[in-house]
C-alpha cells in the first residue's frame, strides 16, 4: 500500500511538473494568438474581437510573395534532402565496420546539434568564397544541407528494423538490385521517408538563424520577414502572421504523428512485396 501511494505521489508530482513546463512553453504563444484578434491595436488591453489583422496579412502582396518563397524553399529542400537522406541511410546501413558506421552516425549527428549561428556563418563564408550569389540558391542549398541529417535519423531506424532475410528471399526469387530496392526496401521504410520529409519541412519553415545569414537583398522568407517587422515596432499583423505559421506547423506535426501511428500498426503480408520482386507470374 505504501509503495502504491508513493508511486501515485510521484506520478502526481511528475504530472504537475509536466503541466507547468507546457504552460511556460505555450503561454507566450497563446498570448500572442489571443491579441491577434484585438481591435484595440495593442497587446495590453483586449477591447474587442476583429479579423482585420488577418485581412491585412492576406492583402499584403509582398508578404504573400514571401509566403510563396518560404513554401517553395521548404517543399523543394525537403524533397531533395529526403532523396539524399534515403541514399545516405542506405549507405550507412550497409557499412559492415561498426567503427566506420558509428563514425558516420556521429558526423551526421554533429550537424543536428551544432549551433545554427555557426552553421549559418559557415554557409555564408562558403558561398562568398565559391561565388554563389545570396538569394534563392543559397537559401535552398543551406536548407537542403541542414535537413539531410534530420531525414537520415528518421529513415535509418526503419532500415535497422528490416529483416535481412527479406532482401535475401527477393534475390533468391530472381529479383534484381533495382527490384529489391523499389519493391522490398522502399515500401518497408516508406513511413520513415515520409516522417523525414515532414520533419525536414518543419525545420525549413521554422528556421531563422541559418536563413538570416544566407538571405540576400530582394529575397526573404517568413522567419526573416517577421524579425524585420518586429524590429520596426509592435504590430498585431505580426501576431496574425505568427498565428498562421504556428497553426500550419501544428498541421505538419499532426501529419507526422499520423504516419507514426500507421507505422505502429501490424504489417500486412510482408512477404507479398518480396514475391512481387521476383520473376513475374
Amino acid at each position: 500500500m505504501k509503495n502504491k501511494r508513493r508511486v501515485k505521489n510521484q506520478n502526481g508530482i511528475a504530472n504537475i511538473y509536466l503541466v507547468l513546463v507546457f504552460l511556460v512553453l505555450y503561454a507566450p504563444i497563446f498570448y500572442l494568438m489571443y491579441y491577434s484578434f484585438n481591435s484595440g491595436g495593442t497587446m495590453h488591453k483586449f477591447e474587442g474581437f476583429t479579423l482585420d489583422y488577418y485581412r491585412e496579412v492576406v492583402a499584403d502582396t509582398r508578404l504573400m510573395i514571401i509566403v510563396i518563397n518560404t513554401l517553395v524553399i521548404a517543399l523543394l529542400s525537403s524533397a531533395i534532402a529526403t532523396i539524399i537522406a534515403v541514399i545516405g541511410a542506405l549507405a550507412i546501413h550497409h557499412v559492415r565496420s561498426r567503427r566506420a558506421k558509428n563514425t558516420l552516425l556521429s558526423l551526421n549527428n554533429v550537424l543536428i546539434v551544432s549551433p545554427d549561428v555557426i552553421i549559418g556563418a559557415s554557409f555564408l563564408i562558403l558561398f562568398t568564397i565559391v561565388g554563389i550569389k545570396l538569394g534563392f540558391t543559397s537559401v535552398l542549398l543551406s536548407h537542403v544541407a541542414f535537413s539531410i541529417p534530420i531525414a537520415v535519423i528518421m529513415i535509418l531506424p526503419h532500415l535497422q528494423e528490416m529483416s535481412p532475410t527479406l532482401t535475401d528471399a527477393a534475390r533468391d526469387l530472381g529479383a534484381t538490385r533495382r527490384d529489391v530496392l523499389t519493391k522490398v526496401i522502399l515500401p518497408i521504410i516508406k513511413p520513415g521517408i515520409f516522417s523525414g520529409f515532414f520533419m525536414a519541412l518543419t525545420y525549413s519553415l521554422d528556421d531563422f538563424a541559418v536563413t538570416f545569414f544566407v538571405t540576400g537583398n530582394g529575397y526573404s522568407t517568413l522567419s526573416v520577414e517577421i524579425y524585420s517587422r518586429a524590429r520596426q515596432g509592435v504590430s498585431l499583423s505580426i501576431n496574425a502572421l505568427s498565428t498562421l505559421i504556428f497553426l500550419f506547423t501544428i498541421l505538419l506535426v499532426i501529419g507526422y504523428y499520423y504516419l507514426n501511428q500507421r507505422k505502429s500498426r501490424p504489417p500486412v503480408q510482408i512477404a507479398e512485396p518480396v514475391a512481387e520482386a521476383g520473376v513475374p507470374r
